[in-house]
């Protein structure tokens, strides 16, 4: 099914469709949700990570684990890509996406993720990258402005940019 009302759409045919209000709690129990994501802002630049197997600038976080609530997810996922061990996290809300068959499921389908915004203090890229983990998947960091129009971003986590000001 093709929605006509979305947000975004992105190289692969993924659509964002909607960022809702639903209680973190709830959002962690619900049975289509699947990963949480955060927008990374350093002062007033976004930092955004190069994706070795996707080719392209994204924002940071992955797949919830068995058991994990949201943000069990989203502070492990920034541990592995950012090196955060703390971090002032804010939940934004739920990201409602239609899919397309992919790695992870070989059908369109409708899935829910955690949206987050984290604040770092004034950093330089060298500094943060110095603490990420996985540098396997992450295999560098840009500064949004510095790539925007320049270097492949993933459409929907460009368009998430907006709901962390």
């Amino acid at each position: 099914m093709e929605y006509e009302n979305y947000i975004c759409k992105d190289q692969d045919g993924n659509l964002l469709l909607s960022i809702e209000a639903i209680d973190e709690d709830e959002l962690s129990m619900d049975p289509m949700f699947t990963h949480c994501l955060a927008v990374v802002k350093v002062g007033n630049e976004y930092l955004l990570g190069q994706n070795k197997y996707r080719g392209r600038f994204e924002v940071f976080g992955g797949c919830v684990e068995k058991g994990e609530t949201a943000r069990e997810c989203i502070i492990r996922e920034c541990n592995e890509e950012l090196g955060l061990t703390f971090a002032r996290i804010t939940y934004i809300g739920a990201m409602r996406l239609q899919l397309k068959p992919d790695y992870f499921s070989k059908k369109d389908r409708i899935e829910l993720g955690g949206l987050y915004g984290i604040a770092l203090p004034d950093m330089s890229i060298d500094e943060i990258y110095a603490n990420v983990k996985d540098k396997a998947e992450i295999t560098g960091l840009a500064w949004y402005s510095h790539v925007k129009g320049k270097e492949p971003i993933a459409t929907i986590d460009e368009a998430l940019l907006e709901y962390y000001i």
